[in-house]
């Protein structure tokens, strides 16, 4: 199963640090991990993102990969101007994928994490 994780109230450093982590452990030649995570800093900002529609336009990708927007929002129902302005939205922050030519999601599952305490 691929999964997919979202992490609320990370901060941009500790990102940051996490990729210098990665690339550092890879120069020296050791096993890196992959991951597949989205940080958002604040509740609301992934709120702005993964709205109902939103989240039923990835369940639909996820089994439905497609190459046409237009097809896709005939599909989900939606006007083709609002699906093309979600597709954008979800791609930006990586959860969707465009190839070129094929829309998809290509994850089983999203994790999410909110952090109730900052980290120090």
């Amino acid at each position: 199963m691929t999964k997919k994780t979202i992490e609320v109230g990370g901060s941009l450093r500790q990102a940051a640090a996490d990729i210098v982590d990665a690339w550092t452990k890879a120069e020296l030649g050791e096993t890196v991990a992959p991951s597949d995570r989205t940080t958002f800093l604040t509740w609301s900002a992934l709120a702005s993102v993964m709205t109902n529609k939103r989240h039923e336009l990835i369940m639909h990708l996820h089994e439905h990969p497609t190459r046409s927007i237009r097809g896709l929002a005939r599909d989900l129902g939606r006007d083709y101007k609002r699906v093309h302005e979600d597709l954008h939205a979800l791609l930006s922050v990586g959860l969707v994928d465009h190839d070129g030519e094929l829309w998809q999601a290509q994850y089983d599952e999203i994790a999410t994490a909110i952090r109730v305490k900052s980290a120090a």
